[in-house]
């Protein structure tokens, strides 16, 4: 007679009763499978949760998987405040910058040359008469100079900045005419008349643009004085030509 089994033990060799084959038994005793006693395949894996099954902009009908440890992106705008806060940071280097240009490096102020060399070349040329002004007031400020021979003839050039912030220019050159002017005024040059300077037979000109010049030919040379500033401040260059 052979001894009673415990109620809760499981048979060494369960079959279960569908057909499938045994199932190994596991540490504690009971089978691998799903403890409802389902199939096997759908179980989870010990320790790890299922994934959640949610519905996202996928196609229609499909679920999409979440997967655990992956937080969802989230989407970062930047505030106006943000915006103007950083446009403030990089304008604070720059003004700072430009104040220490203008207060201690003088960035507004022209750069004024020396046109004594200009006047010696020319003279030593010995190819026109030169002329120099004399006379013009402290505002006046030389920012250019120079003089330069080509195959046609020789010129000499200076540029000034008048006591009203305006630029004037003076050439003196034995190019001919025909040819200097058109250069000197471009093709909108057109004589406009006399100008009384001192008894000396100076014209007006048009110039380029909002410029205006004063021309006085000579045999052996050609004198323009032009530039943006007012009518009387290239009078007052014109008539201090000594």
């Amino acid at each position: 007679m052979e001894a009673a089994q415990p109620a809760d033990r499981v048979p060494a060799d369960p079959t279960p009763p569908d057909g499938r084959p045994p199932l190994p038994p596991a540490a504690d005793g009971a089978p691998t499978g799903s403890a409802s006693g389902g199939d096997p395949e759908q179980a989870s894996v010990a320790g790890e949760p299922e994934p959640a099954l949610v519905t996202g902009d996928g196609p229609p009908g499909r679920a999409v998987t979440a997967r655990p440890g992956r937080p969802e992106r989230s989407r970062s705008e930047r505030s106006p405040k943000d915006m103007a806060l950083s446009l403030l940071v990089l304008l604070v280097p720059i003004a700072l910058l430009l104040a220490f240009y203008r207060g201690f490096l003088g960035g507004e102020q022209p750069t004024t040359v020396d046109a004594a060399p200009a006047y010696e070349q020319a003279r030593a040329a010995n190819v026109f008469p030169v002329a120099e002004p004399s006379g013009l007031g402290d505002g006046w400020r030389t920012v250019s100079a120079g003089f330069r021979t080509v195959d046609d003839g020789a010129t000499l050039r200076v540029g000034y900045l008048t006591p009203e912030g305006r630029g004037a220019q003076l050439v003196q050159s034995t190019v001919p005419p025909q040819r200097l002017i058109p250069a000197e005024l471009t093709a909108q040059g057109q004589p406009q008349g006399p100008a009384d300077l001192g008894g000396a037979n100076w014209q007006r000109y048009t110039g380029r643009g909002n410029e205006q010049a004063l021309v006085l030919l000579e045999p052996n040379r050609t004198v323009i004085v032009v530039g943006d500033a007012r009518d009387n401040e290239l009078r007052e260059l014109a008539g201090a030509l000594r």
